[in-house]
């Protein structure tokens, strides 16, 4: 993986957007899987960090990648929670009017604030995916 291998190295940052995202998280999954469809202005790179061998920008732990979402900007800057999504949702088609809604006076802080507030509900939301998800006896 061209990314990975750029990543590895931060005096040589990816030349891409790079989504740094829990791939073991049913809802990040998704979430990633919808992005994913869509044709971005620029090339971004899907890494997903619940693998033990997905190397990480920096000196960051696992865990603290897989607790929020990242991406690293093509300049190796590195962003999280709404900052990040803004950083992606200004790439994509169908998403860019969030970006421009984010450069409002606030709205990034507010923006943050929910962010952190779904953090706290996420692992039982998870939990209900993956309970949804499974197959029902008898079909």
């Amino acid at each position: 993986m061209r990314h990975a291998l750029l990543m590895e190295n931060p005096t040589n940052p990816p030349r891409c957007l790079t989504v740094l995202y829990d791939g073991s998280c049913p809802l990040c999954r998704r979430e990633v899987g919808v992005y994913r469809g869509l044709q971005p202005t620029q090339p971004i790179a899907w890494q997903d960090v619940s693998s033990a061998d997905a190397p990480l920008p920096g000196d960051g732990q696992r865990q603290t990648y897989m607790a929020r979402f990242h991406v690293q900007q093509a300049d190796g800057t590195l962003l999280s929670g709404a900052a990040a999504f803004v950083a992606l949702w200004a790439t994509l088609p169908g998403w860019r009017w969030l970006a421009k809604l984010a450069a409002l006076p606030g709205a990034t802080a507010a923006m943050e604030w929910l962010y952190c507030r779904f953090l706290v509900v996420r692992p039982w939301l998870q939990k209900a995916v993956v309970a949804f998800d499974k197959p029902k006896a008898g079909r």
